[in-house]
Formats: C-alpha cells, structure tokens, sequence
C-alpha cells in the first residue's frame, strides 16, 4: 500500500524518493553494519538543504520516526527504522578546497576517502577516523578519532562551521559566532539537533606521504606489548599517531609471512606525519626493546594509511562495539585486557587502544560537547565483527564482558558516542555527565522540542525529561 502524499514529496524533491515500489529498494536501505536489517516506508535521498526541509516535514506531518543517513556505517540499530522515514545524504558527497586558507567545505553524505582524496591533492588533512569508507557527517558529530588525533586533535576540534537543517525547516549557518549555542551542541553531541548538510574544516599539513611502522607479537606476549605501547604513548611526539590492537588478526597481506597470516596476536602501529628520519627514531626502542613476530616499516600516502584497517570492517560485516575511556593504562588492566583477548570467537573481533594526549588534551572540556574528559590518555573500543549473525552473537556477549571488566579500572564515566551500539539511555546520561548532558538538554529544547531526530544515542529535550 502506498503512502499518502508520498508522489507529492516525490514531486518536492530534487533527489529520488524510494520505496518497496522501487527496484533497487533493497540496495537502497542496505547498510554497512549487516546486523541492520529494517524496512523504511519512505527513503529520501536528498540532494541539498530545501530536499532536507521538505522530507522533515513529510515525515513530521505523518508522524513518522525520521533517521539520517550519511556514509550508512555505524552500529545504531534505531537509525534505519521500521516504517519511517530516512533522509539519506549519500548523494550528497561534494568537497570543495581552500589550499591557501587551509580549509574545506565537505557535504553532508561525504565519506573519510571522499574528504581524503580532496585534501590531499594539496597536501592537507583533517582528523579522520580509521576506516575509510566511513561517512564524515557521523564521524564529525560525535568527536572523530584517527591517525591525527595526536596531532590535531579530534575532527570536532577543527570543526570551523556547519550547514544545519532543523526540526521546523530552517536552514542555518552555524559557527562560534552564529548560533554558538547550536555549534557546541553538535561538536560531540550527534545527530540530535538537525540534519547537517555541509562542514567547513580547518585543514593540517600531511602527507601525501607519511610513515608507518606495523609491530605484531603473539598472544603470549599480550602483556608485554601493552606495556610497551603505554611507554611509546607516553612520549608520543605531535607529528605521530599511535594504535593499540589486541586480539587484531594478522591479515593476508603480502606483507605478512604466509605462515603468520590468520594468527591472532597483538599489534602496535605507528605513524609517523614528519619525516622519515623522525619516524625511524620513533621506532627503533620498540624494535630494542621487543622483537616482534613480524614488522613492516614504509613510506606510503596519507590516503592509504587511511584505508590500512579496512579489511576489518568491510560492508555488510555484521559489528557492535563497547568503548570507554581511561585515564591510564594501568598494569591492572593490562592483565584485563591479555585475559579477555582469547575468549572471542571471530578473528575479525578485536580491541582498539587510542591513546591520546598532544592535540586533543590541549582542549578544554567545556569547549565542545564530547563526553570523554580531555584529561583520558585512552579510549578503548571493543570491537565485535562477525561475517554472521550467528558468530556475532556469541562476539557480543563477549565485548559486553569485556567492557564491564574493564570499566571497573576506569575513573572516567565518559564514553565516545559513535562507539555506543546499545539502545541505553542510562549510558548516554553517563556519558556526558550531568552538567553537559543538561545543557545539552536545554539546546534541545530549543531547537528540536519535539524529539524530531530521536533515532540516535538520544539527548531528550529538557522539558521532555522525567523530574
């Protein structure tokens, strides 16, 4: 049965409109997460701000539940809802350059390789996340890990400016000195405020060519790998990123000894933004200090370090993820972390170790609206991926574990929402803490009273909260 008014919206639009009339419907709603398996009624693939505005109000007449959609990767089940309404940015993906201003304007639906691409033919970058095929929209608003964080800080903290589009229809151009209100709600507190169809970053310096060092050791060296990373992260320079992987399978790659290839085990990959002289000292004490099972040291372009964990998380994978944020990587949980790795199932299943400091420390708290404290030196994700239902399962009681071993060496209650996959408003109260949750509440209140854009890691507007 079709929906009323769904050929007038269709007349409205510049983009298409798609429904389970259409053919290619099926591809239309698919999502990188292939856990996510729900039926919009209505996929509004919109190609600027007035098709936003007019699918808002399609669905807000209707009564409909209303997700975006940027780059289709993340963990939230709720954000492809059951007989609602999807505003779908993916053909939105343009980025325009400034080489000379160092700053880029990137639309709603672009992904990291998309931003990539354009920014490197100059030589510039900004923070952004591990795997490629992510979208920046996503990325961008709720913090933005990546190789340079370190360096730059979180993708958020180099956010210059946004294109919002709000519950009631209006287009707003937001910055520190329009709607700042608006502009520190969406650094960090996700989709809940409006659609956002374009970002002006602040670009860095990078590349093309950077340096990675990859060092892989076994399981039974979990201990020692750890404490020797807490000893690089310590004294990471600004111009180097630095991951922590346990548990990380070593893949098949060429640069992978056949015989080590599919052998679980844990991994320290640095990279290095200066030169090549720097990034060698950077690595020769780990080299001293622990010989790995196998290395692999190269120059190689920013954009392929950018697509270097690919191969973990390709589309249609079936993920969730649990993360929190530490303040130190203690030698307690050090022990948590060797005893959790060989009780997963999957070889895709790992766990992701940022440390931070450098750039994103040199930030105040109450300067955006991340929920990490800036005083964390780790986020930690656990990640679950799994190319079934099935062994996903089974992986997801296990990150669950795992987290709730590893929170009790935690001092900080903050989390990094664009790793929270469970539908647990508790969890995002704690998050945020009660101050900033608040005040997030109360910009809510005023910019989308009704809860409009609920699917999500959902802040309820503050008049909506229970006393």
């Amino acid at each position: 049965m079709r929906m009323s008014g769904i050929d007038a919206l269709r007349a409205q639009l510049s983009g298409r409109v798609i429904d389970e009339s259409n053919t290619d419907y099926d591809s239309a709603r698919a999502v990188w997460n292939g856990e996510i398996n729900r039926k919009p009624a209505v996929i509004a693939r919109c190609t600027g701000p007035s098709d936003v505005a007019a699918a808002i109000a399609f669905g807000r007449e209707r009564a409909m539940s209303i997700s975006v959609r940027g780059g289709g990767h993340g963990y939230w089940e709720a954000a492809l809802p059951d007989g609602g309404l999807v505003i779908d940015l993916s053909d939105m993906r343009g980025v325009s350059v400034d080489p000379g201003s160092h700053r880029a304007w990137c639309s709603g639906g672009a992904t990291i390789a998309d931003l990539d691409v354009a920014t490197q033919r100059h030589g510039l970058a900004v923070t952004g996340g591990t795997v490629s095929h992510t979208g920046v929209g996503g990325l961008t608003l709720g913090g933005g890990f990546g190789w340079l964080v370190h360096k730059a800080g979180l993708t958020i903290d180099n956010l210059l400016a946004a294109e919002v589009v709000t519950a009631d229809g209006r287009t707003l151009g937001v910055s520190a000195d329009e709607y700042a209100d608006l502009f520190w709600a969406i650094r960090g507190g996700g989709g809940n405020f409006g659609v956002v169809t374009g970002f002006e970053f602040r670009l860095h310096e990078v590349g093309p060519l950077v340096y990675l060092g990859l060092f892989f050791w076994g399981l039974d060296q979990g201990m020692e790998v750890l404490r020797l990373g807490r000893e690089v992260a310590a004294s990471l320079p600004r111009d180097a990123g630095l991951l922590l992987a346990a548990g990380l399978t070593a893949p098949a790659a060429p640069y992978v000894p056949a015989h080590y290839r599919g052998t679980p085990g844990f991994g320290l990959l640095v990279a290095g933004f200066g030169s090549a002289q720097e990034h060698a000292a950077l690595i020769a004490p780990i080299r001293e200090a622990l010989p790995a099972m196998f290395e692999f040291v190269t120059p190689l372009p920013y954009v392929e370090l950018q697509k270097i964990l690919d191969e973990s998380a390709p589309w249609g994978s079936h993920a969730y993820e649990k993360s929190l944020c530490l303040r130190e990587l203690s030698d307690e949980s050090i022990v948590a972390f060797t005893d959790l790795i060989p009780r997963k199932s999957s070889p895709m299943s790992f766990v992701q170790i940022f440390p931070l400091g450098g750039a994103f420390a040199a930030v105040n708290d109450s300067d955006t609206a991340f929920g990490c404290s800036r005083a964390a030196r780790f986020v930690v994700n656990t990640v679950a991926v799994a190319p079934n239902a099935e062994l996903l399962a089974t992986d997801r009681a296990w990150a669950r574990s795992a987290w709730q071993t590893l929170v009790s060496h935690s001092s900080d209650t903050g989390g990094y929402l664009n790793f929270l996959a469970d539908d647990d408003s508790d969890r995002v109260h704690t998050a945020y803490g009660p101050a900033k949750y608040q005040r997030l509440a109360q910009i809510k209140a005023r910019y989308d009273p009704d809860n409009v854009f609920r699917m999500n890691p959902n802040i309820k507007p503050a008049m909506l909260q229970k006393p």
